[in-house]
C-alpha cells in the first residue's frame, strides 16, 4: 500500500466588493473547509470570515511577501494542504496580488481552482451600457512617467470598450488628460462604490465628466469605462507629412512614432516604421 500523499490545491476565492450578501454559498463552503487563507489584509479578511462564521486560520499574502512565500506555500500544497487565495475585494489577481503565485502552482503541475464570484470590472461594465463585445481591462494607470502614456495611449486607440481602474483623486485629472488626447467626445462611465450604499454610475462624454469630478471630486472605488475608438482610414501620406514636420520640430522618432498611434490611431508598428521612414 502506498504511502504517497495526494498534493493539495490552490483555491483563488473571490469575496464581495462591498456587499457582503454577494459572497456565494460556495465561497463560504471553500473558506470553511481549506486548511488555511491567505489573505492580502488579514485584519480586513476577519471581518468576511467573523460574518460567516468562518474559523479558519488565517496568513497574509500580499506583494511584499511574495516572493518569500511562494516557495513555502508550493511546499505546503505538496504537502497535501488545501489553500485558499483571497485579496481584500473582489477576484484576486485582478489587480491584486496572486500572479506569481498561481504561476508557480500551473508550473510546478498543482491544482489551482478558481471559485468565482464578485468583480468590480465586470459589475462596472454590464452598470455602463457600452458593452456589446469584446473589451480590454487596463488595470490601474502610472502616477506619471512612460508606463502611464503608454497605457493611455493605448486605451484612446483601443478599438473596443476599454475599463481602467483609478484612485479617486485622479479620477478627474485622468479624464481631463484622455479629453485632451483626442477623446474628449467620447462616451464614458463613471462607476463608483459600486454594491455599497452610495453606489453611482455616471454617464456622459469624457470631457463632461472630467469636468464634473473636477467640480466634485469622487470618493471610494473608482472603475472608468470608455467606449472603443472610431476606425478610421489610415493614410500614410499624411502619416508621413505629420512625421516630417514632427521630426522638424526635433522629436525623436520614438516620440513621433508615440504621436502618430495617438493622433491616427495607428498601429505601433506603422507608427514606428513611417517614423523611422522620414
Amino acid at each position: 500500500m502506498s504511502d504517497a500523499v495526494s498534493p493539495g490545491s490552490l483555491y483563488v476565492v473571490s469575496t464581495p466588493i462591498g456587499n457582503l450578501g454577494d459572497m456565494t454559498f460556495r465561497a463560504v463552503e471553500t473558506l470553511k473547509t481549506v486548511d488555511a487563507v491567505l489573505a492580502e489584509d488579514t485584519r480586513h479578511t476577519r471581518r468576511l470570515l467573523d460574518h460567516y462564521g468562518i474559523a479558519t486560520p488565517m496568513e497574509p499574502y500580499h506583494e511584499h511577501i511574495e516572493a518569500k512565500a511562494t516557495p513555502r506555500i508550493l511546499e505546503r500544497l505538496r504537502g497535501g494542504a488545501n489553500l485558499a487565495l483571497v485579496s481584500d475585494a473582489g477576484t484576486p489577481l485582478v489587480s491584486d496580488p496572486g500572479a506569481r503565485l498561481v504561476k508557480a502552482i500551473a508550473a510546478a503541475g498543482l491544482r489551482v481552482v478558481p471559485i468565482p464570484g464578485a468583480s468590480a470590472v465586470l459589475a462596472a461594465l454590464v452598470a455602463s451600457g457600452l458593452a456589446n463585445g469584446p473589451f480590454s481591462f487596463f488595470g490601474f494607470p502610472e502616477r506619471k512617467g512612460t508606463e502611464r502614456r503608454e497605457l493611455l495611449s493605448a486605451v484612446l486607440t483601443c478599438p473596443h470598450v476599454s475599463v481602467l481602474y483609478e484612485a479617486p483623486g485622479r479620477v478627474a485629472a485622468t479624464l481631463a488628460e484622455l479629453a485632451s488626447s483626442g477623446a474628449d467626445a467620447r462616451r464614458a462611465v463613471v462607476a463608483r462604490e459600486l454594491t455599497k450604499q452610495f453606489e453611482e454610475v455616471r454617464r456622459g462624454t469624457v470631457g463632461e465628466l472630467a469636468t464634473y469630478y473636477d467640480e466634485s471630486p469622487p470618493r471610494g472605488e473608482v472603475v472608468i469605462v470608455l467606449e472603443g475608438a472610431t476606425p478610421i482610414a489610415l493614410s500614410e501620406d499624411s502619416m508621413r507629412d505629420r512625421a516630417r514636420a514632427l521630426r522638424a520640430d526635433g522629436l525623436s522618432a520614438r516620440d513621433v512614432a508615440r504621436t502618430l498611434s495617438e493622433e491616427f490611431g495607428a498601429p505601433r508598428n506603422v507608427a514606428y516604421r513611417v517614423a523611422q521612414d522620414v
